[in-house]
């Protein structure tokens, strides 16, 4: 097998298309971590993404066996601009189905390549599913994104880059994993060059397929993905790419959105590019590496996959990207209801910034307060300041790893309801036109809503805080009801962040106690 893949990598035709992006020193990342650190520019693609080495390098090669009527890929991004630019290059009609989901810059971009897009579905899945019957209906071939031979081998040709542009060591490299396409290429040629440098990927913690199968050691279903990190949200690895990457891959690891965000801040600051999540990943993984092991003085290696990112997402990263590189806090606090106590509070926070400051009067006992504060040392000053506001008389409940508190809640303090009967749900639902309402509709007026918050980030799905007004009675004819939408979904009833600020106004924490941190589920 390593043979056949050393071959193909080594023969691969990219260059057509492709360049041979910089392996860049990133200082300041460097210099914060210890250790150096050094980007693979793939994001500086024509295409702004490696895909299109995997997709070239497959068409090329069907062509030179045979006549090809045309191809067809399903994409909701970046394979999709790979295929479209690989078929004009070779003179071939290219149909790309996509998502309704996706965001019309990048069905813009597709076009631009002279692609005939068609829009099907709300989710990859769908898209792929009428993508490989219409391939086979009209005799056309279809591209896959990752599990394909052809495909891996365009990938590999970015580790033959890497040792080629570093002759030294190179301790280990990270790389984004979505169906497996990329680290079965670069693992491959790396390992048969330099067998110890370590090949490390790198998952979203909700999105973890390829995590999960190696510790299954067998391919796995995830019941639902995330998101934030679209180019990698890929329920189950590739049959192949799972049989290659099991031999070539030494360690798995899992980042979170928030150290996502925090990554493409890092990138932006040494590069002054703007990273997509998927792209990020890498970065995340390094720091999340040299934490757990407490490295320093090693070669690491980020491949900065892509950077296909919309607009409107960056609202959504520059908020967390502080968090995600524990430079802020988010705590509740109860502090007395009477005049100087919001300056008693503060001076107890010390000279620190404030990043937030959320209050509306509920009684004449107590106030909660959604604080948002900066930090300079992390964890240590996080830990060392609960303390000290409990040694100082003041209940508070740490919210900064509370993603309900911080996707909804933080935008919604303004006052508690008394309201009977009142259940909190979140939801996730493909973002296109129609689509609130839709989801309104689809919620039914069966139930009255006591609560709704949504705000657009500029992905693919739409994510959405709701409270319904429920007898207990009908609590099980609810939850059968919600089953049926096939919008995932979790009942946040139980959140404190709810609890505090949004639901009947409820007595104090006892003082001095901080209770535990509940993340979504």
């Amino acid at each position: 097998m390593t043979k056949k893949y050393i071959e193909k990598i080594l023969t691969a035709r990219v260059y057509d298309v492709a360049v041979e992006t910089p392996l860049e020193l990133a200082k300041t990342l460097s210099k914060r971590q210890n250790n150096q650190v050094l980007l693979k520019r793939e994001d500086l693609q024509s295409v702004f993404s490696f895909k299109l080495r995997g997709a070239y390098n497959r068409i090329y090669q069907i062509i030179q066996t045979r006549k090809v009527n045309g191809v067809v890929a399903a994409s909701a991004g970046n394979h999709a601009q790979g295929v479209a630019l690989a078929a004009k290059k070779l003179g071939l009609n290219a149909i790309i189905v996509m998502p309704k989901t996706t965001p019309r810059i990048k069905v813009d971009a597709v076009k631009s390549y002279g692609a005939k897009t068609v829009l099907i579905g709300d989710n990859y899945d769908e898209a792929c599913a009428y993508a490989t019957k219409y391939a086979s209906s009209e005799s056309l071939d279809f591209i896959h994104p990752y599990d394909d031979s052809d495909v891996i081998a365009g990938q590999g040709t970015i580790g033959l880059e890497i040792v080629r542009q570093h002759a030294d060591f190179i301790d280990a490299i990270f790389i984004p994993v979505g169906g497996g396409g990329l680290i079965a290429g670069v693992g491959t040629i790396v390992k048969y060059i330099s067998p110890k440098t370590r090949i490390i990927g790198v998952e979203p913690e909700d999105a973890a397929c390829m995590a999960r199968a190696i510790e299954s050691n067998r391919r796995v279903v995830l019941d639902h993905v995330g998101i934030f990190a679209d180019g990698v949200a890929v329920k189950q690895v590739g049959k192949e790419t799972f049989r290659v990457a099991k031999q070539c891959v030494d360690q798995m690891l899992t980042v979170t959105t928030d150290e996502i965000c925090a990554a493409i801040k890092d990138i932006f600051d040494d590069t002054r590019s703007i990273a997509e999540p998927a792209g990020a990943l890498a970065v995340a993984g390094i720091k999340k590496y040299v934490a757990q092991n407490n490295l320093s003085g090693k070669t690491l290696i980020a491949i900065n996959s892509g950077a296909n990112m919309n607009f409107d997402r960056l609202r959504h990263v520059s908020e967390r990207a502080e968090i995600g590189e524990q430079r802020e806090a988010l705590f509740a606090v109860t502090i007395p209801e009477r005049p100087g106590s919001f300056k008693a509070f503060c001076q107890t926070i010390g000279k620190r910034g404030i990043t937030e400051f959320n209050y509306r009067y509920a009684d004449d006992t107590d106030a909660q307060v959604f604080a948002g504060v900066q930090l300079r040392d992390g964890m240590t000053e996080r830990l060392g300041l609960i303390q000290k506001l409990k040694d100082n008389n003041y209940p508070v409940l740490d919210m900064t790893d509370n993603e309900m508190a911080k996707m909804h809640v933080r935008h919604l303090v303004g006052g508690h309801a008394a309201l009977k009967d009142e259940v909190l749900f979140r939801f996730e639902f493909p973002e296109r036109p129609g689509a609130l309402l839709d989801f309104l509709t689809r919620i039914g007026t069966q139930w009255n809503i006591s609560l709704f918050h949504y705000r657009n980030h500029g992905a693919a799905f739409g994510r959405v805080l709701v409270g319904l007004q429920i007898p207990k009675a009908d609590r099980k004819q609810l939850t059968q009801y919600l089953d049926t939408l096939a919008y995932p979904y979790w009942e946040e009833s139980d959140n404190p962040a709810y609890k505090l600020f949004l639901s009947s106004p409820v007595k104090a924490l006892p003082a001095g106690d901080a209770a535990p941190n509940q993340p979504a589920k």
